[in-house]
């Protein structure tokens, strides 16, 4: 859609009452004169970046009347093509609705020049009723679930990603780069190592610095288990919304600054076959209305939690391993959980209580992997740790020493073992809706059928 669409389109919408939103854009523009284009993101169902470009001039008429983008953004799947059984496209008209700026996340972006961004979220055009189907929103009803009991969570993410060359090996398989000063392939895995840190310094540092200008939290970089692999980590935050923008932001930063450097950034949960895949570990505590840490004051809300999620983890497999290379992920002696298990800084769990003071005491969610939506697989935990604490559920007990070594149920570790569960989970349909689960569903349905029709290299070398 042109520019001159854009503003037609948008004529007829009601103007909201703005104050100090208006301000910070006045502001913004006074502070950055050379900003020309504005990106406007929405995230779809798999994170991926949609939404407009339009010129800064746009920018007070986008924050009075929004933009206009139809409802099946979130009906389309991986490849960008509309899933016509989630009942948002053409079975409807495909009509648009209202996508609002978040006046919070406007930014520039330093790898484009003259050019910024913010995120925005869709809402219906009548009622300026949050729109069911944005994940954002979805994260939103289970945060006023918790606010209307006086807590606040406060979480943290970290997410993993590869480093790759731009070019493919000579069997055409991505391969990990060549290092900056050495020259050399990375082949080795030497995790924690600041021989690595060193030889990436320039690309790490510009990852930091973006951040800092775009006001994303990330703590530290470490390298991780594979050549080529890097964890950052953000920085704990009661604004929960905010910390899941972040962790989406983060990505975008990641990828363009690779991109700047000569490299790929690659947060497939599962790159390589022989390599450890990349994880999205989400930590999270609990505040009252006087700032006290729940999980600290009362060890019992903590066992609460921990037996909410766990229970609830075979019906959201489909949300924290959301494709078909998320399963790749899902092996014995890869550093993921395989069972529903727990235990006391234990790494080798789904569920971990890092070693920490009263003030600091949290869980850490271990099973994703970095190709989840962070709302979604936030908004699915906080209703698990709710319905946890509301029905008072008792965790077993908790794992010593390595759980994979264990005889315990498994997990569905399959992408149609998953989506069977989602589909018949009432827990989900109570915490989200009938609506929202269909569309999910109706999404990840289309994606796999696709997925598996389609014929793949091995099976060229081993059946021909």
């Amino acid at each position: 859609m042109g520019t001159s669409q854009l503003a037609s389109s948008a004529d007829n919408i009601e103007p909201i009452q703005l104050g100090h939103e208006k301000l910070t854009i006045e502001r913004f523009i006074e502070q950055h004169p050379d900003v020309t284009s504005l990106d406007l993101i929405l995230f779809d169902m798999n994170g991926v970046v949609r939404g407009k470009r339009v010129p800064i001039t746009q920018l007070s008429k986008v924050l009075e009347q929004g933009i206009c983008l139809p409802a099946s953004v979130f009906a389309l799947d991986i490849c960008g093509e509309t899933v016509e059984e989630t009942g948002l496209g053409f079975e409807k008209g495909d009509g648009d609705r209202i996508c609002r700026m978040v006046t919070s996340s406007l930014t520039t972006t330093p790898w484009q020049e003259n050019s910024a961004q913010a995120i925005v979220t869709m809402f219906e055009p009548t009622s300026n009723q949050p729109f069911f189907a944005d994940p954002r929103h979805v994260l939103e009803v289970q945060l006023e679930k918790f606010t209307s009991k006086g807590l606040k969570p406060c979480i943290a993410v970290e997410l993993e990603f590869y480093l790759q060359d731009l070019e493919t090996d000579e069997a055409g398989s991505p391969q990990p780069p060549l290092m900056p000063i050495s020259g050399e392939r990375m082949t080795q895995t030497q995790v924690y190592s600041l021989e690595e840190l060193d030889e990436f310094k320039a690309f790490l540092d510009e990852i930091i610095s973006t951040c800092e200008e775009q006001n994303i939290p990330a703590e530290n970089i470490t390298a991780e288990y594979a050549p080529g692999q890097f964890e950052v980590n953000l920085k704990h935050t009661d604004d929960v919304l905010l910390a899941c923008d972040h962790a989406m932001l983060l990505k975008r930063v990641v990828r363009a600054v690779a991109k700047k450097h000569g490299f790929y950034a690659n947060f497939m949960a599962k790159p390589y076959t022989e390599y450890a895949g990349n994880g999205c570990h989400v930590h999270i505590s609990l505040r009252d209305e006087t700032g006290a840490n729940v999980f600290g004051e009362d060890e019992s809300i903590l066992l609460n939690a921990i037996a909410g999620v766990l229970a609830h983890l075979e019906d959201s497999m489909a949300i924290f391993a959301p494709n078909a290379n998320s399963y790749r992920r899902l092996q014995p002696n890869m550093f993921v959980p395989l069972h529903a298990t727990w235990g006391w800084d234990n790494r080798t769990v789904a569920v971990r209580v890092p070693a920490s003071g009263q003030s600091d005491k949290r869980i850490e969610h271990r099973l994703s992997g970095a190709d989840v939506n962070p709302y979604l697989t936030v908004a699915v935990l906080l209703a698990s740790i709710l319905d946890g604490i509301e029905n008072k559920l008792t965790p077993p007990q908790p794992i010593e020493g390595d759980a994979s070594l264990l005889e315990l149920p498994m997990l569905p570790i399959s992408w149609d073992m998953s989506l069977h569960e989602f589909a018949n989970s009432q827990f989900m349909k109570r915490s989200f809706g009938e609506e929202f689960c269909k569309v999910y569903l109706a999404n990840k349905k289309h994606e796999q059928a696709r997925f598996s029709a389609q014929v793949s290299p091995l099976e060229y070398q081993w059946y021909k």
